[in-house]
């Protein structure tokens, strides 16, 4: 953990930066170069485009995103940046390093990559419509736009950096499988971030944002138990058969009595992955998937040692073993840094939501319109700076595993308008928007604001050191950081595995063709907005 810099004091930790210290160490050229940097990244909104409309295309699911990896690392090798493949023993895993001058400070971008099972959707058309099959993955959350924001900020930093002879260190990287929440904690674990200075996230919303503080994701352990039994005659012997199945089934059930006794803000969900091969078998091995979630890393804990024990009771009962306990991934609840969230919300601040066409108001309106919720089109003005959490009054909600990073240096999580107020998460209706002009419009406004908040990082003076000064001092009384995995796991590379094997031929002749096309709305034949006036129930 880096040092706290003790000529800055407790002065930076004001809920606002003095604006006369952060003039006073500021680099005489850093407005310039703000001006330029927002011409240079509106000069690369068909980039912009094209890199949306193509990751939405590949559609790929965590651990599998081998097309994404390769995309996006020829476009970075292409402009100086080293690659580095299958790190943190995941094969879809990368970084993009490029350094200037002493390489200080170093400062990392990330998004999410990985996609929806059974999500296909075309964009577009504010209705459900597959464009290969309802069962096809797709990107029903968005997060084909993210890295896109960082690339086209960080290759337009780039270019001012190398001219004006700045010292500093770009580190791009995906969070591979974070709908499994199956990445970020090996990153860490295995040093990715180790020198990092401050961490940048971004994350498709509705609306330009960015907060402080504790977040209000809950933390996580998502685990496999797998029991295993032996085979019989199900009619002909079954007194010689222990059922793997019935181990899984007394599990499940066994928790559904916990249920009464879980506090408000806990979460628990299961699918049973393995209950046998055919009903004339007693099931010899039988599997089930939990994820556990609570406000912080003791109370999730206790959850996961709770079903262990429950686990355990469920082979007795059966006569069955558990083979298995695996730890596929974790999330620790986020806390975010207070300067660095100061100087992204003076950016969002200053580039402002995009101009929405008429188009974009009224696609808006009808997908709501499809979805039976409030019709309020498209964001007007940003969000405010958001503060801390209440834990204490929390009910519980979803997880990122960007807590795992968030908790060993100082990072801010910014949300960018690619998508459209009302969705459900997680669903076909969340790709709807994704490679559209709203997709095209949001992402650019989060590279502008994401470039205004790098050359800060770089030449302010002030912000990088304010960050660490955050880190020891206020974020360390609130927790420190245990790893929910341990030195052993290893990550879940089969994930996703069967399903991209059987959908990704098919997906093949969908991806999007920049050289043929102008837009991925162009090559299916899409008319933008395709609405129609009369709504269903949703399918």
């Amino acid at each position: 953990m880096r040092s706290a810099p003790s000529l800055l004091g407790a002065a930076v930790l004001a809920a606002t930066f003095p604006t006369a210290l952060v003039a006073q160490g500021a680099d005489p050229r850093l407005e310039r170069m703000k001006t330029e940097a927002l011409e240079m990244v509106a000069q690369r909104a068909d980039m912009v485009q094209e890199m949306v409309d193509m990751l939405f295309s590949f559609g790929e699911l965590g651990m599998q995103e081998f097309e994404t990896q390769r995309y996006l690392t020829e476009i970075l090798r292409d402009n100086g940046f080293d690659i580095e493949l299958g790190v943190a023993g995941m094969p879809s895993a990368w970084t993009a390093r490029w350094s200037n001058g002493s390489g200080r400070p170093v400062i990392a971008l990330g998004s999410d990559v990985d996609g929806i099972p059974q999500s296909s959707q075309k964009p577009g058309v504010a209705y459900r419509d597959p464009i290969l099959a309802r069962e096809a993955p797709g990107h029903g959350e968005g997060h084909n736009s993210g890295q896109v924001v960082n690339i086209v900020a960080a290759l337009a930093v780039k270019a001012i950096m190398e001219r004006d002879d700045i010292d500093g260190t770009l580190l791009m990287w995906p969070g591979i499988a974070e709908e499994q929440l199956a990445g970020k904690a090996f990153l860490v674990r295995d040093g990715v971030f180790e020198g990092v200075d401050v961490n940048l996230f971004t994350h498709v919303g509705s609306n330009l944002g960015v907060s402080w503080g504790q977040s209000g994701n809950n933390a996580l352990v998502s685990a496999l138990f797998r029991f295993s039994g032996e085979t019989a005659h199900s009619a002909g012997a079954p007194w010689r058969g222990r059922s793997a199945l019935d181990a899984v089934m007394l599990m499940a059930q066994a928790w559904e009595f916990k249920r009464e006794h879980l506090r408000p803000s806990e979460r628990s969900h299961y699918v049973i992955l393995d209950g046998g091969d055919q009903p004339n078998v007693v099931p010899q091995t039988a599997t089930i998937w939990y994820y556990f979630r609570d406000v912080d890393y003791d109370r999730t804990m206790a959850m996961y040692d709770a079903a262990k024990l429950m686990a355990q009771g469920a082979a007795l009962m059966t006569g069955t073993e558990v083979d298995t306990i695996q730890t596929i991934g974790s999330a620790w609840s986020a806390h975010y840094n207070l300067p660095v969230a100061e100087a992204t919300q003076r950016n969002i601040e200053r580039v402002g939501l995009p101009e929405w066409s008429e188009d974009d108001v009224r696609f808006a309106k009808a997908f709501q319109r499809e979805l039976g919720v409030e019709e309020e089109g498209l964001a007007t003005e940003v969000n405010q700076l958001r503060g801390p959490v209440d834990l204490s009054r929390s009910l519980g909600g979803g997880s990122d595993d960007i807590g795992d990073v968030a908790w060993n240096m100082p990072t801010v999580r910014l949300s960018y308008p690619a998508n459209m107020p009302g969705g459900p998460g997680h669903n076909w209706a969340e790709g709807i928007a994704s490679a559209t002009p709203v997709a095209h419009k949001g992402t650019l406004a989060g590279a502008k604001v994401q470039a205004l908040t790098l050359l800060d990082l770089f030449l302010d003076g002030v912000t990088v050191d304010a960050a660490w000064t955050y880190f020891n001092d206020e974020q360390s009384q609130a927790g420190k950081y245990i790893p929910f995995i341990s030195p052993t796991d290893e990550p879940a590379t089969f994930l996703n595995r069967e399903i991209m094997g059987e959908w990704r031929e098919q997906m093949r002749p969908y991806y999007y063709d920049p050289s043929r096309y102008d837009t991925y709305l162009d090559q299916l034949g899409i008319t933008y907005p395709t609405v129609r006036r009369t709504p269903v129930s949703q399918e």
